[in-house]
């Protein structure tokens, strides 16, 4: 198993992921803005709707604080339209198919559905500031109050 070398203090691992705009975003090109990269498991699911609507809400803050936010989810592109579109989200998913930036950070975890064990996304954020390095990640995230935290870190 390689060292994972997601770490608060490192630069954070690069990627290229189609987002729901139909662009490819690659992290490095967001340099010169925090990146409030967040992973979430599912679209149009109870946690992950609160947690979107959360982002969304505060977008004006972020927006002010010369930060984006990108979510990611194993999500088809598909899906990631009808959830934006639902929730009127101001901010681009990402989807990641084949786990790629998934395993990449970290975040796929095996987790308990219904008394089945499954291999699922660990709810997770981790800012990103200007220069790429990792100020802080989040695992294990808890809805409730979370954009509260995440702000906390980039003011």
């Amino acid at each position: 198993m390689s060292e994972i070398i997601v770490k608060e203090g490192n630069i954070a691992p690069d990627f290229t992921l189609m987002g729901s705009d139909k662009k490819e975003h690659k992290l490095s090109d967001y340099r010169g803005k925090k990146v409030i990269l967040y992973f979430y498991p599912k679209d149009n699911t109870p946690g992950c709707t609160n947690e979107a609507c959360s982002f969304r809400d505060n977008i004006e803050e972020f927006n002010n604080l010369n930060a984006v936010i990108l979510g990611v989810s194993r999500d088809s592109l598909v899906l990631h339209d009808k959830f934006i579109t639902k929730l009127s989200l101001p901010f681009v998913l990402l989807s990641d198919e084949n786990e790629e930036v998934c395993k990449l950070y970290d975040v796929i975890k095996e987790k308990n559905m219904y008394g089945k064990k499954v291999m699922g996304i660990e709810r997770s954020t981790f800012v990103i500031d200007e220069n790429g390095v990792l100020l802080k990640e989040f695992r294990k995230v808890k809805v409730d109050g979370h954009t509260d935290k995440v702000l906390e870190v980039i003011k």
